[in-house]
């Protein structure tokens, strides 16, 4: 059985938000779940990078109520090379929101409907001034999307 490969695209423009992107790989990384973990920003992730992962965990930051550009930036580059071919894909996403995180939780839902991707739960907005505990959150996040595509639940 091959090892499956999980693709964490963040983006993260501040010592925060590197945090949170840390905190998703050692998740995913944890010493119990045998699989192989891709993390990349967004400007640097390409359609191929997408069409070999078998799963996908985003984190991007609200900008104007709307997602970060490069995050933007990320699906307009990978959107139409994937879309055909990752039908399906479990997917997770993290919001570091400074005000409530709707906009961009509703204009990334629609372009997961397009992609014909599957939430594996909903998306996890942390929301307002930062706290610690936002890293633990986006560890556990990780941690259960690489437990289940390790498993095959996904």
């Amino acid at each position: 059985m091959s090892v499956k490969t999980l693709l964490i695209v963040a983006h993260a423009p501040s010592e925060n938000t590197q945090k949170l992107a840390q905190a998703a790989y050692k998740g995913a990384n944890h010493p119990d779940i045998d699989i192989k973990v891709v993390l990349k920003s967004p400007q640097d992730t390409q359609p191929e990078d997408v069409l070999a992962a078998d799963a996908l965990l985003l984190g991007t930051t609200e900008n104007l109520a709307y997602m970060a550009g490069l995050t933007k930036d990320f699906f307009d580059r990978c959107y139409y090379p994937v879309l055909e071919k990752k039908q399906g894909m479990p997917f997770a996403l993290y919001i570091r929101a400074g005000h409530d995180g709707t906009g961009t939780k509703r204009a990334m839902q629609t372009i997961i409907t397009g992609l014909r991707w599957n939430y594996v739960q909903e998306p996890l907005i942390l929301q307002g001034e930062w706290q610690e505990g936002f890293a633990e959150q986006v560890e556990e996040l990780a941690m259960t999307l690489a437990a289940g595509l390790e498993a095959g639940i996904y």
